[in-house]
């Protein structure tokens, strides 16, 4: 019987071992870490990721903490003037069969884990790093425990979801660095009634401006706002999580409309990450693959990090249940994903452009946003949400 070893226990990992079980390959998922503690972090989950969870049986936990907005409202940032809208809510969930929701990270990878837990095919390993894999004569993963000791996993298939910075990016050849774009990301939460009243209903804003752009939804079952405001900068910051200064991301937007400012300063606390970038270039070679981040990070002015690493996920499973042999399985898997990946983010760094557009361009930019109706803006990313793994 063919099994599995799974690098990596985030979003990515954990949905791959969720959907290996399902088709009955026994697989071990090895994390790093000991805990999981990215609190602040929101995710939004449209419906090519959701009807994959809801697939696997989630679909009653992801709505006790999941949320979902009705629609994206656009604005300018500097003159809050409402720009355009996006239609979520009913509409996206008669158009494309599955909900579009935002969900606190952490309370995503608790769902997920507890799923993973109660597989019995599925082995948790925690506290252990990877140093390498080698391929021959039988895939094997090499781990170091927190006390020292080197442990060894021989398995049919090896999977990489162990993030942008991958270790097993290069057992495919593959030995790029992700690239720093110039942009670093802020990011808290705030209790939802602290919002100001006309930012605290049930959808997610988007405020756009040269200098970089804000985005907020809810989260926690709609009890918290999560908050990211991306800002221009020559120096990426270090690690996922550094602390930033309140009084900093204020002062960048202190000609921004009122709403905003109060809004901002309603946060005590932020968080700060890099975002980095990395053409998706290998999947997969021989019986080793990769899926999420590390084959593919994804800049964040599509939303899709998160969906494209569960489509991953369900493609793999799909591949390698319909193929005779698992490399086979890999490289069918390996030529349909990475057009989907590569598609997904160059819209994604088109995005950024139009968000972060100066005059004129931004004016022409409104001024399509004005004169498409909502739902044809959710219809202009019908390939994009229409997905399935059966695609």
């Amino acid at each position: 019987m063919t099994d599995a070893v799974v690098v990596g226990a985030g979003i990515a990992g954990l949905v791959t071992a969720l959907c290996l079980s399902r088709i009955g390959i026994p697989t071990t998922l090895v994390e790093r870490r000991t805990g999981f503690t990215e609190v602040g972090a929101g995710l939004q989950l449209s419906p090519n990721a959701s009807r994959i969870l809801i697939d696997l049986g989630l679909g009653a936990p992801l709505r006790r903490v999941g949320f979902e907005p009705e629609r994206v409202v656009v604005r300018r940032a500097g003159s809050g003037r409402e720009i355009g809208g996006v239609a979520l809510g009913p509409f996206m969930r008669e158009r494309f069969g599955a909900p579009y929701l935002v969900v606190q990270r952490i309370d995503l990878q608790t769902l997920l884990l507890d799923a993973v837990r109660a597989q019995p095919n599925i082995r948790l390993l925690v506290g252990r790093a990877v140093e390498g894999v080698t391929a021959e004569p039988k895939p094997t993963a090499r781990l170091r425990t927190a006390a020292g000791a080197l442990e060894e996993i021989d398995a049919d298939l090896i999977v990489g979801a162990d993030g942008v910075r991958s270790r097993l990016r290069a057992a495919l050849g593959d030995d790029r660095e992700p690239a720093f774009k110039g942009y670093v990301a802020w990011r808290a939460t705030i209790p939802r009634e602290a919002a100001p009243r006309e930012l605290a209903g049930n959808e997610t804003g988007l405020w756009l401006g040269p200098g970089g752009h804000v985005v907020h939804y809810p989260i926690a079952g709609g009890r918290l706002l999560n908050i990211v405001a991306v800002e221009r900068r020559r120096e990426p910051v270090e690690g996922w999580s550094a602390p930033g200064d309140p009084a900093v991301i204020q002062a960048l937007h202190a000609r921004s409309a009122e709403p905003l400012r109060r809004l901002l300063a309603q946060a005590p606390d932020w968080l700060l990450w890099s975002l980095l970038d990395l053409p998706a270039k290998a999947m997969s070679r021989g019986a080793l693959a990769l899926v999420g981040d590390a084959a593919h990070p994804v800049l964040p002015f599509l939303a899709q990090g998160a969906a494209l690493a569960i489509e991953d996920a369900a493609a793999l499973a799909g591949f390698l249940r319909a193929g005779e042999t698992v490399e086979g399985a890999l490289k069918a898997y390996a030529a349909a994903r990475l057009p989907r990946a590569r598609r997904v983010q160059g819209a994604a760094r088109r995005n950024g452009g139009i968000y972060h557009a100066r005059a004129p361009v931004a004016f022409a930019r409104d001024l399509v946003m004005g004169r498409r109706s909502p739902e044809a803006m959710t219809e202009a990313y019908a390939w994009l949400y229409g997905w399935g793994p059966a695609a």
